[in-house]
């Protein structure tokens, strides 16, 4: 692998980042959720809602390939996805650096992120990256049948702590 390096997506990547978030998700949450949430997390899903936040999409690419890419909205990190070939690489630290670089540059003193309940390797990650574990709370997930609702874990960090 040569030295990857992190930039906003580019539409033409959408179906790439797709399928990797497709296959992340699957990999990650198929077993714990609802049949009805992964009925609805499709890969056209993928699709639309990377293009409607597309301007938030940052990718870590190695030789232009996509390897990951996170989601930031306002002081959330919304979605963060590492394809199987770039897990254990440093690829995810890259990208959570740039996220938390993010947050700081946009002035927020805490930023937050949901994780499912259950989620061992995101929650370790996140963890070890020095988000805690602040509460169990509720998410209303839109999906094209309804809206699902679905306790997850919530974590911050106190963006004073990063350097």
């Amino acid at each position: 692998m040569a030295e990857p390096s992190i930039r906003n997506a580019k539409m033409e990547e959408v179906d790439a980042l797709a399928q990797l978030w497709l296959d992340g998700w699957r990999d990650a949450h198929l077993s714990l959720l609802p049949v009805e949430l992964a009925r609805a997390r499709t890969l056209e899903s993928f699709r639309q809602r990377l293009r409607a936040a597309l301007e938030d999409v940052r990718v870590v690419v190695d030789c232009e390939k996509p390897l990951g890419f996170a989601l930031v909205s306002g002081d959330e990190l919304y979605q963060f996805y590492v394809a199987a070939e770039g897990r254990g690489t440093g690829v995810a630290a890259l990208l959570m650096q740039d996220c938390l670089a993010r947050f700081v540059r946009d002035g927020f003193g805490t930023a937050w992120l949901a994780c499912a309940i259950g989620n061992m390797r995101a929650a370790r990650f996140y963890e070890k990256a020095g988000w805690r574990r602040v509460a169990v709370t509720t998410s209303l997930l839109e999906t094209g049948e309804g809206t699902i609702a679905l306790d997850v874990w919530r974590y911050e960090i106190a963006l004073s702590t990063v350097t």
